[in-house]
C-alpha cells in the first residue's frame, strides 16, 4: 500500500496556465481525507510554493530547492543544507567572466537574490512563481548558506553551460530543470536524496512512496520510489528510460494515475 505521494510543480502539479485543474485538486483532498501525505518537491523557493496552497486552501509538507530545504506542513525546518557564501560567490563570478547569456538567481532560506531586478528573464520568473527578488549579491544573504543558484538560459546554449560549469565546479550538484533552466546546489543535494530523507523521518518505506515530475532532475526521483509516474508532457529522452507514465499535465495526469494505483 503507497503511503506517501511526492509531486513536482510545473509541469507536473501546474498545467500550462500555472493552474491546479479541479481533478488533481479532488485528488490531493481525497489523499488527505485518507491520511495520506501529499509532499510538493521543487526546485522553486517556498515563497514561490506557497501562494499556489493558498491560492488552493490546503496545507501540506514542502521540500523547496530540490531537496536543499525541507519544511513540515507548519513550515517548521526539518532539513536544511546549502553551499557556504564563498563557494557561491565563485560560481557567481565564473558565471559573469564567462559572459554567458544567462540571468542569475542566488536563494538562501527564503531570500531570492538577483543581480538586475529589471532582467525581463526575472521579471517574468517573479509573474510566474508570484514572488519578489531582491537586488544585491550572495553577501546580502541573511543565512551563511546559498540553498540554490539558479541560472535562466538562452535555450541554445544551456547544454554548454551545464558542461562548462560541471568542469570549473565538479563537487556542485548540477541539473537541468527545464529548456532553459539550471540547478546549482551543494553536493549530494537532489530531490531523489531529499525524497528518501523524508521517508526516513517518517519511518516510511519508500517502496511505499509515489512521485510525479516531468523533466530532467526528477528523472532520479521517480526511479528511487516504489511508483514514480513520468508526465505526458515530459521530454522524448526521459520517457524511454522512466517506465511508468501518465497523461499530461493538462490532462489531470496525476489524479489518473492515482486512480490507477486506487489511491483515489
Amino acid at each position: 500500500m503507497m503511503k506517501i505521494v511526492f509531486s513536482d510543480v510545473d509541469g507536473t502539479l501546474l498545467n500550462s496556465k500555472h493552474e491546479i485543474t479541479p481533478l488533481t485538486r479532488q485528488s490531493i483532498e481525497k489523499l488527505q481525507d485518507n491520511g495520506i501525505p501529499f509532499v510538493i518537491i521543487s526546485a522553486r523557493s517556498p515563497s514561490g510554493i506557497y501562494p499556489i496552497l493558498d491560492t488552493y486552501g490546503f496545507k501540506c509538507p514542502i521540500i523547496a530547492y530540490s531537496g536543499a530545504l525541507i519544511l513540515d506542513e507548519k513550515k517548521n525546518v526539518l532539513f536544511h543544507k546549502g553551499m557556504e557564501k564563498p563557494t557561491a560567490g565563485k560560481i557567481i563570478e565564473f558565471l559573469e567572466a564567462s559572459r554567458f547569456d544567462l540571468a542569475w538567481s542566488a536563494y538562501s532560506l527564503d531570500q531570492w537574490i538577483v543581480k538586475d531586478k529589471s532582467d525581463p528573464r526575472i521579471m517574468e520568473e517573479e509573474r510566474i512563481v508570484k514572488a519578489r527578488s531582491m537586488q544585491g549579491t550572495v553577501d546580502a544573504a541573511s543565512d551563511s548558506q546559498i540553498n540554490k543558484i539558479l541560472c535562466i538560459c538562452n535555450p541554445e546554449d544551456i547544454l554548454e553551460i551545464e558542461e562548462k560549469l560541471k568542469e570549473a565546479f565538479p563537487d556542485c550538484s548540477i541539473v537541468k530543470s527545464a529548456d532553459y533552466l539550471l540547478e546549482i546546489m551543494e553536493k549530494g543535494i537532489t530531490k531523489a536524496v531529499a525524497v528518501q530523507k523524508l521517508c526516513d523521518l517518517w519511518n516510511i518505506d519508500i517502496a511505499n512512496a509515489v512521485a510525479f515530475g516531468d523533466n530532467y532532475n526528477d528523472a532520479e526521483m521517480l526511479e528511487t520510489v516504489g511508483a514514480g509516474f513520468l508526465m505526458g508532457n515530459a521530454p522524448e529522452e526521459l520517457k524511454s528510460r522512466i517506465s511508468r507514465h501518465t497523461w499530461n499535465n493538462n490532462q489531470d495526469g496525476i489524479f489518473y494515475a492515482l486512480s490507477e494505483i486506487n489511491l483515489v
